[in-house]
């Protein structure tokens, strides 16, 4: 199901931000450009967003910009800032970034890894819910762990989708670099669309969020 849009007028109503302050955050690459979604209404052309991801964004940005500066923030919201994020094999299990199911399987294809990178990791948080939601078995697991090591230098700077499908018993993996119209015939069955983008977002969140835990119980 696509995901509901707002439009620019009720953006800047809802949130309070200028039309000026919206479109200096765009330069500023604050705002992904591809949220800028131009649409014909009875009206004319209209401007309109995904709600859920621009009304957290701004609530992000009013929340983080009297301390960070719009450069700063620029580096914090870009895709490739989760580049310098590397774990180690206890912190991903002791802080329950992803399960022992998916790192045994990762580790299969990939032993005597001692440190794990983000694209690493977010292969792994994709497979997780895979297996949790039960649409893919561990003998598939392989097909999703491949395709993301072989695209990884690609998957940060496109609003790229991974897409797992199955015909006739048979499934593959791949990736869209872009939210684009993919049409397959009868006998293929779309199992899981995902954002990547927004997976990436996810996980770094939840990264961040327990970091921000320990400094603050170390503090204490």
């Amino acid at each position: 199901m696509d995901e509901p849009l707002i439009t620019k007028k009720e953006l800047l109503e809802r949130t309070g931000i200028s039309y000026g302050q919206l479109y200096r955050w765009k330069r500023k690459n604050l705002i992904p450009e591809n949220w800028f979604i131009r649409k014909a209404t009875y009206t004319g052309q209209e401007t309109f967003f995904p709600e859920k991801k621009i009304l957290n964004r701004v609530h992000v940005i009013s929340e983080m910009k009297d301390t960070l500066s719009l450069d700063e923030l620029a580096e914090h919201f870009s895709p490739r800032s989760v580049t310098k994020i590397f774990l180690s094999e206890e912190q991903m299990l002791d802080q329950n970034i992803v399960s022992t199911t998916a790192l045994n399987l990762f580790k299969k294809q990939r032993p005597n890894q001692s440190e794990y990178p983000f694209i690493d990791l977010l292969a792994m948080f994709l497979l997780d819910q895979m297996l949790s939601e039960g649409q893919m078995n561990r003998s598939e697991a392989s097909d999703l762990l491949n395709v993301m090591q072989e695209n990884s230098s690609r998957l940060y700077d496109k609003n790229s989708y991974l897409y797992y499908i199955r015909k006739m018993g048979v499934s593959v993996v791949l990736i869209a670099a872009d939210e684009v119209s993919i049409f397959f015939d009868q006998g293929v069955h779309v199992i899981k669309k995902q954002s990547i983008s927004s997976n990436i977002e996810k996980l770094k969140k939840r990264i961040e969020s327990i970091n921000a835990r320990e400094i603050s119980r170390e503090g204490g």
